[in-house]
C-alpha cells in the first residue's frame, strides 16, 4: 500500500461503480460547445438490480477497510507491549477482527459472483457468462491541490480555475456509475484520455501534489492507495474492461446479432486486459497484477469461443454428417480453451484469490462442452444411416473423419466404422456414454457450490442437456447387445473462427483539454476510428510543434515573465523570431535595440502589448511587432531553465513510462542553451513528417496544431 512501489506505465500511450439504469444516455452534444463534458454516470440513486448490487458492495467494501485498520493496529500493539495479559486480550481481539474479515470477504465474494443481475433478460436458456463488477473508488478532492500547484508553478491566481477544476472533479465523479452500453464506455475514455492532460499540467515526474487515489479491489474488496496518476489510470482502464464483459453478458444470444455483438464486447474485453497487462506495472491491488490479469485475458477469450460455438448451432441448420462433426469440434474447442483457464485458475498466484464460484463455473462448462462434443458426434454418426458411396462428397467426408479423433482405433478401421451401419452404432454409444459421464461430472460440480445452485438456468441447461444424451443412449441401447461398449477417443478440437484481441480505442471520444486556459492553448483529439498503432497519438502530439502544453506544463520550468520594452532604432529592433505556438527568439543582433532592452536568446514571445500570444502563430506576432510603429512594443517574455531541461530531459529517458517518443517530446524545450540549428533542423522535421496531417478511414484532415511551417524572421 503506502510503503510499496509506485504504479507505473511501461509504455504510457500519449492519450491518454456500477449502478443505474441501462437505458440512461447522455444528453446530445450541442454543436460547437465546448463547456467541459457533458456526459453523466448514472444516477447512484437509481433503485435498480445492479445499484442496490453495487451499494452492497460499496458498504462491504467501506466495512472491510475498518476492520483491516482495526487489524493492522492490534498488531502492531502485539508486536510493541511486553504485557502478556495485553498480548492475551490483543490476540484475542485479533481472532474476532479476522473472522469478521473473513465473513466479510465470504459475502462480497458472493456478491462479485453474482452472475444473474447481468445476464440478458431474454427467455432463450443459454448458459451464463461470467461478468465482473467495477472497481469501487473514494471521493479525491484535487480542489486545494490544484489551485496551489496553478499558483506555485503557473504563477496565476488559482482561484480564477475552480470553474474547470469542478469540471474536472464533475467528471471523475460521473465516471465512478457509468450506464451499462456504449454511452458508459465513452464515459470512462473521457476521463481516461482527460488523465493524459492532468499528468501533462499537474504531475511534474520530480515531485507529487500529495493526492491519494483510494480504489477498492474488484473481487475481495480490499482497499489500495497510491499517489500515482497511473494508479487512476489504471483503474479506470480495468473498469472499461469491466464494463465491456457485462455488455457482453447481458446480450441476447439467442440471435445471430445478439451473439455477433457478445463476442466484440469480450474481445474487446480482452483487449482492455492484456493492454493493461502489458503497459501497467507495480500494481498495488492483486486484481491489476499480472497472474490475474493474464486469467481474465483467457477468460473473456473462452467466452468469445463459446459465442461462437454457439453461432456455429444456430447457423448449422443441415444434418449432414460433416456438419454435426464440425459441431462436436467447435465444442471440443470451448472444452479446451476453458480447461486452460482452470488451469490459469489453479496457479499459486491466482488460486487463493479467484472466487470458488467462477472456478467451479469454468470447470462446469469445462465438463459440460466436452460433453457435447461427444453428443454431436454421436449424433452424426448415428443419424448417418447411409452409406458413404450414397453420398456425393464421400472421398473428403472419410478425409474429415480420418482427422475427426485424437486417436485413431485399430480395430475396427474408421473407413469401416463409414460403410457399416453397425459400427456406426457401436462408436456412436460409446461417445454417448462418454457424454453422459461427462454431464455428470459437471452437476456434480455444480451441486458442490452454494452460489452456482442457486443459479436456476444454469441448472435448467445442464439438466436439459443430460436429459438429452440419456434419452439419446437409451434409444440406441438394445435388448441383445451383449457386447461391452468400447471407450470412445477424444475429439480433435477445431475452430473456424480464432478470437481476436481488440486493444482499447482510446480515439473513439473527442477530448478537449479541460485546463486549456490556463495557457490558453486549444488542443482538440479527434474521435473516431482512426488508423495506424497506438503510438499514433504520440507522434501527433510530437508534431503540435511542442506547443505551449509542452513548454507550459508540469515537467517545464521557467522564469518569472519580465516585460521588455522595445523601441525601434535604425529601422530594426535587432532580434531574430523562429517558430510559433509559442514564437521563439531564435538570436539577438549584438548591441541591437532588443540586447539593450534585456531581450535573450531563447526567450519566449507570451504576450505583446498586452495580448496573448502563447498559441499565436509566427506571423501573427510579426504583425503586432510591425504594428507598434515608431513608439515600440511592449513584450512579456519567459525563459526556460537549463538545469531544468536537461533534468527533465534524464528523467524522461530514464522513466519506465517514457519511450522514444515521449523522451523526445518532453526534452525538446527550447532552452537558454540550445543552439539555433537544432531548433532549425527540427521544425523542418516536422514540414518531412506532413505537417500534422494524418489518415482517418481513407480521408485527411488537419489537427488544430498551428502551422508547421519553417518560419524564422528578423527585425
Amino acid at each position: 500500500m503506502m510503503g510499496e512501489e509506485p504504479a507505473s506505465y511501461t509504455r504510457e500511450t500519449e492519450m491518454s461503480s456500477d449502478a443505474g439504469s441501462d437505458e440512461e444516455l447522455p444528453a446530445p452534444m450541442e454543436e460547437g460547445s465546448r463547456n467541459g463534458s457533458i456526459r453523466k454516470g448514472c444516477d447512484p440513486c437509481c433503485q435498480t438490480q445492479r445499484s442496490k448490487l453495487q451499494h452492497r458492495r460499496a458498504r462491504i467494501n467501506q466495512q472491510i477497510n475498518k476492520e483491516m485498520r482495526m487489524r493492522a493496529g492490534a498488531e502492531n500493539l502485539f508486536r510493541a507491549t511486553t504485557n502478556n495479559k495485553v498480548k492475551e486480550t490483543v490476540a484475542l481481539e485479533l481472532s474476532f477482527v479476522n473472522s469478521n474479515l473473513q465473513l466479510l470477504k465470504e459475502e462480497l465474494e458472493e456478491l462479485n459472483s453474482n452472475m444473474e443481475v447481468y445476464q440478458t433478460e431474454s427467455e432463450s436458456i443459454n448458459v451464463p457468462m461470467i461478468p465482473l463488477g467495477l472497481k469501487e473508488t473514494k471521493d479525491v478532492d484535487l480542489t486545494v491541490p490544484l489551485k496551489d500547484f496553478i499558483c506555485e508553478h503557473y504563477g496565476e491566481d488559482g482561484s480564477l480555475f475552480e470553474k474547470e477544476i469542478k469540471e474536472f472533479m464533475e467528471l471523475r465523479q460521473a465516471m465512478r456509475t457509468p450506464s451499462r452500453n456504449q454511452a458508459g464506455l465513452e464515459l470512462l475514455v473521457e476521463y481516461y484520455n482527460q488523465l493524459y492532460y492532468l499528468d501533462q499540467r499537474f504531475f511534474p515526474p520530480h515531485r507529487n501534489l500529495g493526492v491519494h487515489f483510494h480504489w477498492y479491489d474488484s473481487l475481495t474488496g480490499v482497499p489500495s492507495c497510491q499517489r500515482a496518476l497511473a494508479f487512476e489510470k489504471g483503474s479506470v482502464l480495468f473498469n472499461v474492461a469491466a464494463l465491456y464483459t457485462q455488455i457482453g453478458a447481458r446480450q441476447d444470444r439467442s440471435a445471430t446479432a445478439g451473439i455477433d455483438r457478445a463476442i466484440d464486447a469480450f474481445q474487446r474485453a480482452a483487449g482492455a486486459f492484456h493492454y493493461l497487462k502489458e503497459n501497467f506495472s507495480n500494481a498495488p491491488s492483486l486484481d491489476m497484477s499480472g497472474p490475474s490479469l493474464c486469467m481474465l485475458v483467457r477468460l473473456m477469450i473462452a467466452q468469445v469461443q463459446e459465442c461462437v460455438f454457439e453461432r456455429v448451432t444456430l447457423t448449422t441448420q443441415d444434418t449432414h454428417f460433416t456438419s454435426q462433426l464440425q459441431v462436436a469440434q467447435e465444442a471440443a474447442r470451448v472444452s479446451d480453451v476453458y480447461s486452460l483457464v482452470l488451469q490459469t485458475m489453479t496457479q499459486p498466484m491466482v488460486k487463493d484469490y479467484v472466487p470458488f464460484s467462477w472456478a467451479s463455473m469454468v470447470q462446469v462448462k469445462a465438463e459440460h462442452f466436452r460433453a457435447l462434443s461427444h453428443y454431436y458426434a454421436a449424433v452424426a454418426l448415428c443419424n448417418h444411416t447411409q452409406s458413404v458411396q450414397d453420398e456425393d462428397c464421400d472421398e473428403e467426408t472419410e478425409k474429415f473423419f480420418l482427422q475427426f479423433h485424437v486417436t485413431t482405433p485399430a480395430k475396427p478401421t474408421l473407413s469401416q466404422v463409414l460403410r457399416e451401419p453397425e459400427e456406426r452404432r457401436k462408436l456412436g454409444k460409446a461417445h454417448l456414454r462418454r457424454a453422459v459421464i461427462r454431464h455428470e461430472e459437471a452437476m456434480r460440480v455444480h451441486s458442490m457450490c452454494k452460489i452456482l445452485r442457486k443459479m436456476d438456468i444454469l441448472q435448467e441447461v445442464l439438466s436439459f442437456t443430460h436429459k438429452r444424451s440419456l434419452d439419446k443412449y437409451s434409444e440406441m441401447d438394445q435388448e441383445d447387445d451383449f457386447d461391452e461398449t468400447a471407450e470412445a477417443p477424444e475429439i480433435h478440437s477445431q475452430s473456424h473462427q480464432k478470437p481476436d484481441i481488440i486493444t482499447p480505442n482510446f480515439f473513439m471520444v473527442s477530448v478537449t483539454d479541460i485546463f486549456q486556459r490556463l495557457v490558453g492553448v486549444l488542443i482538440t483529439f479527434i474521435g473516431g476510428e482512426m488508423m495506424g498503432t497506438l503510438m499514433t497519438m504520440a507522434r501527433l502530439l510530437l508534431c503540435a510543434r511542442q506547443g505551449p502544453l509542452s513548454v507550459f506544463c508540469a515537467r517545464a520550468r521557467w522564469g518569472p515573465v519580465r516585460v521588455v520594452c522595445l523601441q525601434r532604432g535604425e529601422g530594426c529592433l535587432g532580434l531574430t523570431l523562429r517558430g510559433d505556438s509559442p514564437v521563439l527568439v531564435a538570436g539577438v543582433v549584438p548591441g541591437g535595440c532588443a540586447e539593450e532592452a534585456g531581450l535573450r536568446e531563447g526567450d519566449y514571445i507570451v504576450a505583446v502589448d498586452g495580448e496573448d500570444c502563447k498559441w499565436a502563430k509566427h506571423g501573427e506576432v510579426v504583425h503586432l511587432l510591425k504594428s507598434g510603429g515608431d513608439r515600440g512594443v511592449e513584450l512579456s517574455v519567459i525563459t526556460l531553465h537549463t538545469h531544468d531541461a536537461q533534468v527533465e530531459r534524464r528523467s524522461a529517458m530514464l522513466s519506465p513510462s517514457g519511450d522514444k517518443e515521449n523522451a523526445r517530446q518532453r526534452s525538446m524545450g527550447g532552452a537558454k542553451g540550445q543552439s539555433s540549428a537544432s531548433l532549425l533542423n527540427w521544425n523542418r522535421k516536422k514540414n518531412r513528417d506532413g505537417g500534422g496531417v494524418t489518415k482517418r478511414l481513407g480521408s485527411t484532415f488537419s489537427l488544430p496544431f498551428g502551422n508547421l511551417r519553417d518560419s524564422e524572421s528578423m527585425y
